[in-house]
């Protein structure tokens, strides 16, 4: 006999999705608490009328939030994009020491 561990995500009493990985389930349950969010921030707006056409944009945005946040300008920005920045301004303040070593240099010649 085989045992098999299934992570349930449930909401208000109802079985969502079943997942073999606690991560995945996790996340799916992330997903549907922004939703969640998303669909109290649309009926406050009062665009929708219809309830679920509500909900379905609220779970819509919530499963694109990456490219949703992107849209925004609100991701942040890699961290090999990072990395670049730093090699950038470090060469920024390499060039400056260079100028300021040859300001002082021929300072000292005069």
């Amino acid at each position: 006999m085989a045992v098999i561990t299934k992570y349930i995500v449930e909401r208000n009493g109802v079985e969502k999705m079943t997942f073999s990985s606690k991560t995945e389930a996790d996340a799916y349950d992330r997903m549907l608490d922004l939703a969640d969010e998303l669909f109290v921030l649309l009926g406050q707006s009062q665009l929708l009328s219809d309830e679920r056409q509500q909900d379905d944009l609220a779970l819509y945005l919530a499963k694109n939030k990456d490219n949703l946040l992107v849209c925004l300008n609100q991701k942040t920005k890699t961290a090999k994009d990072k990395t670049a920045g730093k090699e950038t301004q470090a060469e920024k303040t390499k060039d400056k020491l260079a100028v300021v070593g040859t300001d002082e240099n021929a300072a000292q010649a005069a």
